[in-house]
């Protein structure tokens, strides 16, 4: 008799990144503060693996 296989289950996705690891932030230089662009950067809720964090 064959044995089944059992497959470990996705973990969840960082909800703050949506699973891709990085997240994007408005860039604003000057006094007045005016947005020029957008920048992305590491998500530093999990940290760059896209993997929800566990308390």
């Amino acid at each position: 008799m064959a044995t089944t296989k059992t497959t470990t289950p996705e973990p969840a996705k960082c909800p703050t990144c949506k699973g891709s690891g990085e997240v994007s932030r408005t860039v604003r230089v000057g006094r007045k503060r005016r947005t020029v662009g957008r920048q992305t950067g590491l998500c530093l809720a999990c940290l760059g693996s896209g993997e929800a964090p566990t308390d």
